[in-house]
């Protein structure tokens, strides 16, 4: 069982005061105003944590959303595990974090992500960062006639 943590609460808030603005200044969507909720519980109680099986249906549904627009894997190819180390180089997961990645849950992935970027020792933040940049989704122009960019002149 995963703990969702409140700074991951706070990105969703704001991943969605971005994708649905309010129209007059006031009026939260409701995808908002669930997470809203959520947030201020903590908040109230002094929790920096809430249990994912806590997790009102609304607020739940509004947070994968978020939760589906961040990189799914820390992975950036350098996988020193699979070289008998017990914690990766590269990406800063345990080797059985690795091993069971694909059938953790989205909190307990967050809770990987967290500690890795707070211990902030793997070589995706440090030596190898353009890599983990590289490893995000490129945007493609509407238009396939377009340009990608400067060296792309067809």
């Amino acid at each position: 069982m995963a703990a969702i943590h409140i700074i991951d609460i706070e990105a969703a808030i704001n991943h969605w005061r971005e994708k649905s603005p309010s129209p007059d200044g006031i009026t939260l969507a409701p995808e908002l105003r669930a997470l809203a909720e959520v947030y201020a519980l903590m908040v109230f109680h002094h929790e920096d944590e809430v249990d994912e099986f806590g997790f009102p249906p609304d607020a739940w549904a509004a947070w994968l959303d978020w939760y589906h627009s961040t990189p799914d894997t820390p992975c950036i190819a350098i996988c020193s595990t699979s070289q008998g180390d017990d914690e990766c180089k590269g990406c800063g997961r345990s080797f059985d974090e690795v091993q069971h990645w694909p059938a953790m849950s989205p909190a307990e992935k967050r809770v990987t992500w967290r500690r890795i970027t707070m211990e902030d020792t793997a070589w995706r933040f440090n030596k190898y960062a353009e890599r983990a940049r590289e490893a995000e989704p490129t945007q493609w122009p509407e238009d396939p006639a377009e340009p990608l960019g400067p060296d792309d002149t067809a």
